[in-house]
């Protein structure tokens, strides 16, 4: 019987370590309960954007033709030849702190925006977007400013902190009184001020210079940019979407 025993215990540990190598040496399973605020995130004034199951509180950007899909607890936009139209929430926020998921595909292009109105054609012509990209394995050459976690076209990221496409991050944008910081990760990876002498100069001057509603509004939208590399496999997917009034 002992034999038996000890033979069992060396059989059962050899499929359990065959078991780590094939995932790398760890096991990779997502035990995280996620899209539910807890206990205390509700006593703090949290708010859960995204129930895991539809898209109740969004809406595409002018009622605009859209694929995006809530399946899994995940919300996803895939690259798609006919276009997706970006999603915004039903409600506008002014001074907040937002908390979100994110995965995005090898060689994916999207961003995460803010303060967005529907004054002009496309969301980031008014929202500043925080940008989201396979930063190394883009198929074309991009900018410091480019880069993931960047306040696009104006401030790029002080470090690189994403992990590798197909992982999940997460992502904080706090804005307050035009203060604007964003996080990856648990690191600091942006902070500007809206409107102040640095932030016209660097509008006036880049990319922004011809888009006079980019950046005016202190009150606005959340938008989520919808996948639009060049890659037809390629994706972005969100969950545990929350936001707290400041």
């Amino acid at each position: 019987m002992k034999t038996f025993r000890l033979i069992a215990i060396y059989f059962f540990s050899g499929l359990f370590f065959t078991q780590l190598k094939a995932n790398n040496g760890f096991v990779q399973k997502d035990t995280a309960i996620n899209n539910e605020l807890t206990p205390q995130e509700k006593a703090e004034g949290w708010q859960l954007l995204f129930d895991g199951k539809t898209l109740h509180g969004w809406r595409t950007f002018k009622n605009k033709p859209g694929g995006w899909k809530a399946d899994d607890g995940k919300l996803c936009s895939f690259t798609s030849g006919s276009g997706n139209a970006d999603l915004i929430t039903d409600s506008t926020y002014k001074n907040f702190e937002l908390s979100i998921d994110w995965k995005i595909s090898p060689e994916g292009n999207s961003g995460i925006l803010y303060l967005v109105t529907e004054d002009y054609d496309q969301t980031f012509l008014s929202g500043p977007e925080y940008q989201l990209i396979d930063d190394d394995g883009f198929p074309e050459k991009i900018e410091e400013w480019q880069k993931t976690g960047a306040n696009y076209a104006m401030q790029p990221p002080s470090i690189k902190a994403a992990n590798k496409p197909g992982e999940w991050n997460t992502t904080k944008i706090i804005v307050k009184n035009g203060k604007v910081e964003h996080w990856l990760n648990g690191r600091e990876v942006v902070s500007y001020t809206l409107w102040n002498d640095e932030w016209k100069k660097e509008k006036t001057t880049g990319k922004w210079k011809d888009a006079p509603g980019y950046g005016a509004s202190d009150t606005g939208h959340i938008g989520l940019q919808s996948s639009h590399s060049n890659v037809e496999s390629s994706g972005i997917c969100f969950r545990n979407i929350k936001i707290k009034r400041l």
